[in-house]
Formats: C-alpha cells, sequence, structure tokens
C-alpha cells in the first residue's frame, strides 16, 4: 500500500559558492525580499540531500513530490536530469525508481531569475526564491492511482443536486492494471467500478446518488463529506486515496449578488499573500492556520487567493470553515507572448490538484493583465484560457480581474464568467467617493453583467497618526476613514457580487519604498508579522462579526495637539458609554461607528463600554507633535497644521497647486505633464507604474485633482529637486 515519506530534512543550501544545512520548507529571500528597495537575489541556487534508497518491495514505485518550488527548477538524481518544472506555486512529481542506487544524491537546482517564459514576472509582489513547500517520498504499488498528470491526484468528484438528492459523479484514473476501483463515501455508500484500459492507463467514471444529502452550506455549516478510493489487484488491495468533497449550489445574479444553495449570501472576502515577516512563503501549517483564525474572527466568509496557487492545506482550511474561494494564476500585470505555454500549464495545475475542494467556487484567468494595454495575442490567450477552464470543470465559473484603467467596454470584460475591477479611487488616484460613482455608472450601463470589486485599499504604516487624515499620508487613521466609506458605499448597492479587500495581511514588495518602511505593501489590515490589528480591521469586525466587541481607535496616537480631540469607537453592539477618568462623560446609541469629542489637558485614560464589553486607551495633550507620526520626519511633513501657502494664489500663472486639467488645457503644461506621469511611473508602487496607459473615463478623475496632490502620492516630496524644477517651469506658463 501507499507510503508517504517527508523528505523535508538533511539538506545543503548552496548559494554563490556558500552552503549551509536547512530543512524545507526554506527560501533564499526571507530577508532580502522584505526590505528593499534594493535588487533582492534573484538567481540560480542549489539543493542538495545524500539518501539510503528507501526500502521497496519489486513491484513498487518511488515518486518524489515537490508542493512549491520558485519559480523554475531542474532535478538531478545521480548525475541524471529526471524532471524540469515552471511554475512557482504548484506540485509536481516525478517516478525516480529506475535512477536509484544504494546511495543517492539529489540535486535541485533552483531559478527565480527574470526571463519571459514563466509567470509571474512583473508583479507587486516578491517573487521568493526556493523550495518553500514540503517535499516527500511517494512508494506505490506499480498499479497505483495516476501521480504523473500536472501533479494530480487521480481522483475527480464532481457533485451535482438534482431535486432533494444529490448525484456525485466520480472519475478516477491509474495506471497499471487492476480489477476493480472499490468506492466508499463515509463508510456507508460502497461500491464496486469496473476500469476500462487505454495505453496502459486507466479509467473509471460512475455516478453515485445521496438522498436528502447533508450541504455544505457555507460558514454557517461547511459539512463534508469522506471519498475512499481503493484499487484491487488478485483480490488485494493495492492502493487507497482519500479525498473530501461538498454538496452545493451557486449562481450570480446581476442585481441581487451571489447565491448559495438558492439563498443570498453577500460575500464578505478579503485577499491573502501567503507570506510573512521573517519566513517569507516558506510557512509552517501553524502559520496557515493562524491566518485563518484571524481572517474568521474579522467575519470574512470568502477569500480572494492571490495571485497564484495557495497551499493545498490552506484550500482545506476554507473547506473545513465554509470559506469561498476565488483561486488564480499568476497570469498578471503585463503579457508575455512567449509565455502563453506557461498560462496553460499552470492552469491545469490549479485546476487537476484543487478540483475536489467545495470552497472553490472560480478558476481565474489573470489579474491587471492590461496594465500596457490590449492586444489582440492577449485576447487569444484569454480565449484559450477560458475554454480550457470548461472544459476541465464545467461545474465552476472562469473568473478575470481587471485593472482599473480597463475600459468598461472591452471585449475582456464579458469574456468569462464572471468578473471584477481592482479600484483604488481614494488612495492611487481620485477621491473615495469616486467609487460609488464608477459601480452606479457601471450599472446602469451594463445592468445584466454582474460586477465585483475583486480589490480596494489604502496603505497605513502602523505608528502613522493623525487627526486630520488625508489621501497619501498613510496614517492608520486614513485607511480607516476609508474603509469606513467602502463599507457603507457596499451596503447600498447588493448588485456587488462580492468585495475583496486588498489586502488582509501586509506582504512583501521588494520594490516598494515607501513611508519610512522599505520593501512592503501596507494595505494590509493586519501588520506583516501578523502582532497588530490596525484599526481598519475593527471596521470590519463591527459590520461582519457576530461576536460582541468594543474597540476605540488610534490606540497608537497617544500624544495629541488638538485642545479637543475626536476618540472613536467601533462596535457591533447598539449603545456605547465613554468614561474620561472614571468618570462619564456621553453614552450614544448608534451602528458600527460612535464618535466623541473630549476635551483634553494633560494625561486622560479612556474607556469605552457597552455592558460587559469594555476597552481603553490613554491620550496625552501635548504642545508639540510627536514626530513618529509623520511619514517623513526629515522633511518635515506636518498634517497637524493647516497646509502653508507659499505659492501667490489668484495669479494668471500655473504652479504646483493648479489642477491636471488647468495644466493639461496649456500645450507647455500638457508637455510637461507627460513627461512627469513617465517618470512617475516607475516611482508608483514599486515601478507598477511604468508603461500605464490611462483611459479617458480616467483621466477625467485625474484631472480634477491638484498636481501638489499626486505628486505627494507617488512619493515625490514637494521639496525636492524634482518638485521645484517642474514648479519654476508651471510659473512660466500662462493659465487659460
Amino acid at each position: 500500500m501507499r507510503k508517504i515519506i517527508s523528505f523535508n530534512k538533511d539538506w545543503i543550501f548552496i548559494k554563490e559558492g556558500n552552503s549551509e544545512a536547512v530543512t524545507i520548507p526554506h527560501t533564499w529571500n526571507a530577508v532580502d525580499g522584505q526590505t528593499g528597495p534594493e535588487q533582492y537575489y534573484r538567481g540560480v541556487c542549489t539543493y542538495q540531500k545524500t539518501f539510503k534508497k528507501p526500502i521497496m518491495e519489486n513491484n513498487e514505485r518511488c515518486y518524489i513530490e515537490f508542493n512549491g518550488v520558485n519559480s523554475s527548477c531542474t532535478v538531478i538524481l545521480n548525475e541524471t536530469k529526471i524532471a524540469e518544472h515552471n511554475g512557482g506555486y504548484s506540485t509536481f512529481r516525478c517516478d525516480i525508481t529506475d535512477y536509484f542506487q544504494n546511495e543517492n544524491n539529489l540535486k535541485v537546482f533552483v531559478d527565480n531569475s527574470p526571463n519571459d517564459k514563466v509567470y509571474p514576472q512583473r508583479a507587486d509582489f516578491t517573487f521568493y526564491g526556493g523550495i518553500y513547500r514540503d517535499v516527500n517520498l511517494i512508494i506505490v504499488d506499480e498499479s497505483h492511482f495516476d501521480l504523473d498528470y500536472y501533479g494530480s491526484r487521480g481522483l475527480y468528484v464532481t457533485p451535482k443536486i438534482k431535486d432533494n438528492n444529490a448525484i456525485i459523479e466520480i472519475e478516477a484514473y491509474f495506471t497499471g492494471k487492476v480489477d476493480e476501483v472499490v468506492v466508499s463515501i463515509d463508510s456507508v455508500i460502497e461500491t464496486a467500478l469496473y476500469p476500462t484500459f487505454e495505453n496502459g492507463k486507466g479509467k473509471v467514471k460512475e455516478t453515485i446518488e445521496i438522498k436528502n444529502p447533508h450541504l455544505w452550506n457555507g460558514i454557517a455549516d461547511p459539512y463534508l463529506y469522506n471519498i475512499t478510493a481503493t484499487l484491487i489487484k488478485d483480490k488485494r488491495a493495492v492502493d487507497r486515496i482519500y479525498s473530501r468533497f461538498g454538496i452545493r449550489e451557486y449562481y450570480v445574479d446581476s442585481e441581487k449578488g451571489f447565491f448559495l444553495n438558492g439563498k443570498s449570501y453577500p460575500l464578505h472576502g478579503v485577499s491573502r499573500h501567503q507570506d510573512r515577516a521573517g519566513v517569507g512563503n516558506a510557512l509552517t501549517k501553524e502559520m496557515h492556520e493562524n491566518d485563518m483564525d484571524i481572517i474568521l474572527s474579522m467575519g470574512a466568509n470568502s477569500i480572494r487567493l492571490a495571485h497564484y496557487q495557495h497551499d493545498s492545506y490552506f484550500y482545506d482550511l476554507c473547506d473545513e470553515k465554509g470559506i469561498i474561494v476565488w483561486a488564480e494564476i499568476p497570469y498578471i500585470t503585463i503579457h508575455m507572448p512567449t509565455a502563453r505555454e506557461n498560462t496553460i500549464s499552470q492552469m491545469k495545475e490549479l485546476i487537476t490538484q484543487n478540483y475536489n475542494h467545495p470552497s472553490i467556487i472560480c478558476w481565474a484567468l489573470s489579474n491587471e493583465i492590461t496594465l500596457q494595454g490590449v492586444t489582440d495575442d492577449l485576447i487569444e490567450n484569454h480565449k484559450i484560457l477560458n475554454d480550457l477552464v470548461h472544459q476541465m470543470d464545467s461545474s465552476r465559473l472562469s473568473a478575470m480581474a481587471n485593472l482599473f484603467m480597463l475600459e468598461t467596454d472591452s471585449p475582456l470584460i464579458t469574456l468569462p464568467d464572471l468578473r471584477g475591477y481592482n479600484l483604488y479611487y481614494g488612495w492611487y488616484v481620485g477621491d473615495m467617493e469616486d467609487n460609488d460613482r464608477w459601480f452606479d455608472d457601471f450599472h446602469r450601463e451594463y445592468p445584466n453583467v454582474a460586477i465585483g470589486l475583486t480589490e480596494y485599499g489604502a496603505d497605513s504604516v502602523i505608528n502613522l497618526q493623525s487627526p486630520k487624515p488625508e489621501k497619501g499620508d498613510y496614517t492608520e487613521s486614513y485607511q480607516a476613514v476609508y474603509h469606513e466609506h467602502m463599507l457603507e458605499m457596499f451596503s447600498t448597492r447588493p448588485y456587488i457580487w462580492g468585495t475583496y479587500c486588498w489586502n488582509m495581511f501586509e506582504f512583501a514588495a521588494a520594490g516598494r519604498d515607501e513611508a519610512g518602511d522599505p520593501g512592503k505593501n501596507h494595505k494590509g489590515l493586519v501588520t506583516f508579522d501578523r502582532k497588530e490589528k490596525k484599526d481598519a480591521f475593527y471596521i470590519y469586525k463591527a459590520w461582519w462579526s457576530d461576536e460582541p466587541f468594543v474597540h476605540i481607535c488610534s490606540k497608537r496616537y497617544h500624544d495629541r495637539v488638538e485642545p479637543v480631540t475626536e476618540v472613536k469607537v467601533y462596535s457591533n453592539q447598539s449603545n456605547i458609554t465613554l468614561f474620561v477618568d472614571g468618570k462619564e462623560f456621553e453614552s450614544k446609541n448608534g451602528k458600527h461607528i460612535f464618535k466623541f469629542n473630549v476635551p483634553i489637558h494633560g494625561i486622560h485614560k479612556i474607556t469605552a463600554k457597552s455592558n460587559d464589553l469594555v476597552d481603553a486607551i490613554e491620550i496625552e495633550k501635548v504642545s508639540v507633535p510627536n514626530p513618529n507620526y509623520f511619514a517623513s520626519p526629515d522633511k518635515g511633513k506636518n498634517w497637524f497644521d493647516e497646509p502653508e501657502i507659499t505659492e501667490e494664489t489668484g495669479c494668471n500663472y500655473l504652479s504646483l497647486s493648479s489642477t491636471m486639467a488647468e495644466i493639461q488645457s496649456t500645450d507647455e503644461g500638457k508637455v510637461l505633464l507627460d513627461n512627469m506621469m513617465q517618470s512617475m511611473g516607475s516611482k508608483v508602487a514599486g515601478g507598477m507604474g511604468k508603461g500605464v496607459k490611462i483611459p479617458k473615463a480616467m483621466m477625467a478623475v485625474v484631472a480634477r485633482q491638484p498636481l501638489n496632490k499626486l505628486l505627494t502620492q507617488a512619493g515625490i516630496e514637494l521639496d525636492s529637486d524634482e518638485a521645484k524644477k517642474l514648479s519654476q517651469a508651471l510659473s512660466k506658463i500662462k493659465k487659460v
């Protein structure tokens, strides 16, 4: 019978001639991939291991299984190349039986260097190199369930609901001759299936009916059935595999949103990257479990697993907890005509390896792939992937997350079954209210097209605080205000089938250098190390979670210069009473958000109560702002004061305070802006803005913005040489 042996220990890792002993999972970018903005190491490193031939019967085969090697690798056993793999997020295996010696030397050459063949190559996250998920040896009888087809396990279960019953379609594939395949469900339903053979491969296909099935019903009741499949040869069981499945049905309505098992089920979602501080992407099971616990505690019921295939263990957790999952491949940011085959192979791996997970509702084709425009080759690639998804899995939807600058009349919008937009109004461009306008306009123009919000967010560095938060200041305060607005916006638009906050956790983005904390994307509601929940986390908890709580915002804003300070409380309770230094200050009824204006002098203890629920903070009135609350203390940026007027107002010449529309209305100004936008592109989001093509609809939003706001957002200080030169050039151009 099948034996699975962990192969994680006793590896030697070699980088640039230096070697060290390591245990898998391992990445060589756990430090430099998280600190930025210097280029992290991208190249070829070697993992080496010596081992004795495992004990095997004469009729057995041995496979080596890699569950994640980023991003390309070559496997050499005893100086013979036995496998190559391109794709850093999926499982692959190879049969090593015929290459064994008594003493064996295994080398794995791992390469995360830039190329034009393997996705991803340009994206706002770190491409960690290494063997960062488990490695196993799998010893099986010569007749065994298939281990060769795109990393699958050889068993596919497709439940379909018919009236009050469920029809379970079962397909199994195997290698070698067997007499029958015995399938049992929960050790209650058991049936023997008789295979057909072709070219040494066997197959069975059958349906089993379950009367009055127990449905997989999301968070409330994520019921799972257990299925066992056994190969019988000469009246003896020679191989056995296990899986789980859930019985559910769902659909998306363009007016009413997402439905699960016939009932409205609004998707309250977050996005998740797999890495964390100090370990990169080499996570333990306990770390995956910790992520899930945090997500559930906030009240989310759906996760977008971005931007690649995640660890199979995390999909298992989603099944067990009732989480609805958006799964996708890393076909992202820029289309590479030379990498079409890689998108196809990664999609095949994603589907075959995760087919039985009831949590997954869609296979996403790409993310923000139109950054540099839409070409015929890009559209053809998507058509191929869309057809492939439907061919391989008719029970699920194809999906696509679109760049917020993609025109809504693009043929890519309606190509997949499910579509979403990634909108960042209120952060990268425009105002928070532009999100409302965008969805209202889209729904009015395309009332029969279901639309979701697959990304939205605002960066915050947790120590940055302000009583006057504004877009671009990177404060925890502004991030909270931004998400307050977004949640209100969702609540009045039920046609939005799902929303996915970007991001649940901060993550590494080696190209970024922002707000004094380089190498990270700071949009997470929770810090990179998972130790601190930002205020924005709690406004979601107030809307989504049934767990009673009270949270006072701005705990990290201790030193306050304003004589009357706002104390804001998030809660899912209906009444909050505020106490100042032990005395009742005010009691308010409300929903989600409670605001109190408190005069301060000296040090105060502020307590918020609702029945037995209590939260408290300490604040202090100071005369001088705390410089630790500023994003750029060396530049003296200060949100506590009103902006200083340094340019003459009411004059006939342009300035940094002029709007983009005012500047673009002049020929000289338009040339200046074109040059500036090209320069800014390399600075925005770690260089992700380079080569962006901005459509007319977005330019209308950009046109309302003052230039100085856009410069600040791009990380260009207004007293920098770059900004001063631009200011001087503008001052010579007359307004129209």
